[in-house]
């Protein structure tokens, strides 16, 4: 049974507690970070905490965005160190462009539960549905800000993905990337129609489908 919940709850293990008191063991949280760049991935992070963790050891733990990069890195570790399961899912610039945003932020989502040595039993998901998968999961508004277990996903996902950007940055210096990480900044679209699209950007999103000179561009080496 699939449930949309909205809820104004502070982040908690609220949900997992009551998913554990039903008798379930394994409860994943499911997040995604980078759905509106004009490049790079849509990465998903999936995490599943140990069913009697208390909450004062991750009272910390909060939706991503609300974070400092010095703050994310530092629970990131500790997040991987507790969790019994810390996975990630990535979908391409190229493989968004062949199937949309949509569909590319429930792939990601896909290929990170995939990589677990530990099926869900129950999956707790910031927003989306997620039919896809064949595991029972709900879908709560706003869950990075609500439950323990999404917001540690974003976490996880928003540190891996801002690495890559800075990776990204020395392949294709001059577009900002790991200023912007990948946003439609002024000076990243300045840089857009200055040198063109790169191979990690988007085709697809606007302006880039838009523009003539929006040809591929190879990363600088050595």
């Amino acid at each position: 049974m699939r449930i949309l919940i909205k809820s104004k709850l502070p982040t908690s293990l609220k949900y997992e507690k009551e998913l554990v008191k039903s008798g379930l063991s394994f409860i994943g949280g499911l997040d995604e970070v980078g759905r509106g760049p004009l490049a790079g991935p849509v990465t998903a992070g999936f995490v599943i905490f140990p069913p009697d963790l208390e909450y004062e050891v991750v009272a910390e733990i909060t939706d991503s965005k609300k974070l400092s990069a010095t703050k994310r890195n530092h629970l990131d570790a500790e997040i991987r160190e507790l969790a019994l399961i810390s996975e990630l899912g990535w979908v391409s610039a190229p493989e968004i462009d062949e199937i949309g945003i949509s569909k590319a932020t429930k792939l990601a989502m896909m290929r990170a539960v995939d990589k677990s040595v530990i099926r869900p039993e129950h999956l707790l998901v910031d927003a989306l549905k997620l039919e896809e998968i064949d595991v029972a999961s709900t879908s709560i508004v706003k869950g990075d800000q609500i439950s323990t277990s999404i917001a540690a996903a974003s976490i996880i996902a928003k540190v891996a993905r801002d690495s890559l950007m800075k990776k990204l940055d020395r392949m294709y210096p001059g577009y900002g990337f790991i200023s912007n990480k990948g946003y439609g900044t002024k000076k990243h679209l300045e840089a857009i129609y200055e040198l063109g699209a790169t191979t990690e950007h988007r085709m697809t999103f606007a302006p880039l489908k838009d523009m003539e000179k929006a040809y591929s561009i190879k990363p600088e080496t050595g």
